[in-house]
């Protein structure tokens, strides 16, 4: 496996080694899990070559503190994608992805960007887009791979593919779950033992949503919902929202959108966590 540390390598190994084959990309923040790792392994099933980066991307933290605390595990990540079959790693520095003058590109997402994580993070989808498009723009991969779990981000990033007229492929991947139902994400391990155990009752809960939405309105949902929270000391709900997955508009009765999913942000702790299901309404 190739370790790739700057843009000139990476431009050097492209032209180099992938020829006519087709490159999959799969891009992270590392602190890899077997969720990061099922994207390599669906990646590797589709193309010739594959290249994962890992890029803590500090433009899209609206939270220095959250920044701080992200986990940091390189030497851990680079053996489990060498075990994986991953061809090549890119692991650049702030000033390879942002060099001196950088201007990032200008994007508009419209409402996708207005509501849920966009409304609690103010600027977090520009640093999403700064750093994507950058990365888009070096590798060029035919195909990207990105896991449900941030659909919002992934309904962005399907905008800027879409404003940038790239011949690209997203390819959205499911999530992975721990055996308890808790999506499996890179900031599981900052929980806390008992944070940990609470968190599995987020998924337990969108599982009840998903049933009550053949038979309740989504106000009598989301209600429900506020209401475990509200009865809950060890989590606390920043939203919960059902919307379409088109446009991420809040879902109802008379919706003219067939697909609708469950999102839901809250702490753990101190530890923010964010989760997802599709659901169907009534």
């Amino acid at each position: 496996m190739k370790v790739i540390s700057t843009v000139s390598e990476l431009t050097h190994f492209l032209e180099t080694c992938l020829g006519s084959q087709t490159l999959g990309f799969v891009p992270t923040m590392g602190a890899l899990h077997p969720g990061h790792l099922s994207l390599v392994q669906k990646a590797l099933l589709q193309n010739d070559l594959v290249l994962c980066s890992i890029f803590v991307n500090p433009t899209q933290f609206n939270n220095s503190e959250d920044l701080e605390k992200y986990p940091n595990r390189i030497q851990e990540d680079l053996s489990a994608l060498e075990e994986a079959g991953c061809h090549a790693v890119f692991t650049p520095s702030k000033s390879e992805i942002y060099p001196k003058n950088f201007t990032p590109k200008k994007y508009d997402f419209g409402l996708l960007e207005k509501v849920m994580e966009g409304e609690n993070r103010p600027g977090h989808f520009d640093g999403v887009a700064a750093v994507v498009s950058r990365l888009f723009d070096l590798v060029k991969p035919e195909k990207a791979y990105f896991g449900e779990k941030d659909f919002q981000q992934l309904t962005i990033i399907k905008s800027l593919v879409q404003q940038d007229c790239l011949n690209l492929e997203l390819v959205a991947c499911p999530i992975l779950r721990e055996p308890d139902g808790l999506a499996m994400s890179s900031r599981n391990l900052l929980l806390l033992p008992e944070d940990r155990t609470a968190a599995a009752r987020i998924y337990s809960r969108l599982l009840h949503v998903k049933t009550l939405a053949s038979k309740r309105s989504v106000a009598e949902i989301k209600k429900w919902v506020n209401q475990t929270f509200e009865d809950d000391p060890d989590l606390t709900l920043e939203y919960f929202e059902v919307v379409n997955t088109v446009d991420l508009q809040p879902s109802g009765k008379g919706s003219d959108h067939k697909k609708h999913v469950a999102c839901i942000a809250c702490f753990a702790g101190s530890i923010r966590l964010i989760d997802n299901l599709f659901i169907e309404i009534n």
